[in-house]
């Protein structure tokens, strides 16, 4: 009898020894940690919920979050979360982890806002997130002060870019990714869409993103075309569903909630999603193509390019404005089978303006993903390398859009023929893309 007193005994004090432990354990713990599950008191696996949109909203609050990634370039902090933020209404976070299946302890969220926003109220943010120690962590979520437990409906974010060691780029599947920011006002510029993405297989591009918001029917057709064949990839982007997106890229000229259909956030994402699968990225829109002047592929000039100027991460290319209301008069390649076709025909217009002082006149990039952290539209904002800008006659952006010179004549322009020197490759190309689609009009062709 006395043995199991004594035995209850050493029971009950083992148990006061571990409560008291406990409850000074917890309030040992900074104050943003003991509101939030830790280890201890996780009581169900994780996750439970992960999102399967390329938007999704942040619980309580008027912000976006787009895609998390591991990302081991900034001292002390290992996830990097691109997200749209209101920037009037910013407030403390707290980075929360699934490892393996078991929550862990939060950690304190550094919250980076781009500085370009033109004015918009909504703004392309990075979140930055150290992951615990002992955490193997495969998601990750975003709580605010006001959270004190993780909610059974909480919404994960996969973390991207796991296994990506930084110094090793012969696993890279793609020399080449181009990333097209934004598709939206049902774009059904078919012919030059095809045009591009074939001029850009023969520069020796492996993969072109593109963030969808909206697009025609035929143009459709040739997204799913690209796709089934690995080039394409199409991003779904209803940032429409989310917010009133502007048109426009300055605020107090366009309003809306958002510059541009939000094209910082998916730029700086194909960058972070491209970033283990790609050596360079092509920063630059649907209507242009970056063209080498000097050499028959990108990789060659590229090479050059590095050679010259080592440690660069961005080399920036000069825009050169085709005006489309200038047509080659010989039409010789007024093509019938491209007749009806929606779109413009590239080849049709050899008539480039030159830069005038009093125009601006924008760079498009070509980047190394691993050396760059942020980016706008013309300049990268934060890397780890140089910039430099490379001279005309090496490479130019073909931009055939509308002239920011009316005043000029067509004897005033200057006569560019560079994309008819892939001609013999590009039209059978273009055609047998068109006929897969079902898009061409001429039976003879393709």
């Amino acid at each position: 009898m006395n043995k199991i007193k004594d035995l209850r005994r050493k029971l009950f004090l083992f148990f006061i020894i571990t409560f008291v432990s406990f409850i000074i354990f917890t309030f040992s713990l900074p104050r943003w940690n003991r509101s939030i599950p830790s280890p201890l008191r996780a009581t169900s696996m994780c996750p439970s919920h992960v999102s399967d949109q390329t938007i999704t909203p942040l619980n309580n609050t008027k912000h976006l979050l787009v895609s998390a990634f591991m990302d081991q370039r900034v001292k002390g902090f290992d996830i990097r979360i691109i997200g749209i933020f209101r920037r009037d209404s910013i407030q403390p976070l707290h980075c929360c982890f699934c490892c393996e299946g078991f929550l862990s302890i939060t950690t304190p969220a550094n919250i980076l806002q781009h500085s370009d926003n033109f004015g918009f109220p909504f703004v392309a943010t990075d979140v930055m997130c150290p992951i615990p120690e002992n955490c193997s962590a495969t998601h990750v979520t975003l709580l605010n002060q006001s959270e004190s437990w993780i909610a059974p409906k909480q919404i994960w974010l996969p973390i991207r870019n796991r296994k990506t060691n930084m110094d090793e780029e012969i696993k890279l599947q793609f020399n080449f990714t181009v990333c097209i920011s934004n598709l939206f006002g049902d774009y059904n510029n078919v012919l030059q869409f095809a045009q591009t993405l074939e001029m850009y297989r023969l520069l020796g591009v492996g993969r072109v993103v593109i963030y969808k918001t909206s697009c025609g029917a035929e143009l459709e057709r040739l997204l799913k075309i690209y796709s089934q064949d690995g080039f394409l990839e199409v991003v779904p982007w209803p940032i429409h569903q989310h917010l009133n997106p502007s048109k426009g890229w300055l605020f107090s000229e366009h309003g809306g909630d958002v510059h541009y259909f939000g094209q910082l956030a998916t730029l700086n994402e194909c960058i972070y999603r491209s970033m283990e699968r790609s050596r360079y990225v092509l920063l630059n829109d649907i209507d242009e193509i970056i063209m080498p002047y000097q050499h028959d592929n990108l990789m060659s000039m590229v090479n050059t390019l590095q050679e010259q100027h080592p440690n660069t991460g961005a080399f920036l290319i000069k825009n050169h404005i085709f005006p489309p209301k200038h047509f080659e008069p010989s039409g010789r390649f007024h093509l019938p089978q491209w007749n009806g076709l929606p779109g413009v025909n590239i080849l049709e217009h050899i008539y480039r303006e030159e830069h005038s002082l009093n125009v601006y006149n924008p760079h498009k990039m070509i980047i190394q993903p691993r050396l760059v952290e942020q980016t706008s539209v013309h300049e990268v904002i934060k890397q780890m390398g140089n910039s430099f800008q490379v001279p005309q006659e090496i490479c130019r952006n073909i931009h055939i859009r509308a002239t920011l010179q009316p005043a000029l004549t067509v004897e005033q322009l200057n006569v560019d023929k560079r994309l008819w020197d892939f001609h013999d490759k590009l039209v059978p190309n273009v055609d047998k893309a068109l006929k897969r689609a079902g898009l061409l009009n001429y039976e003879g062709q393709g």
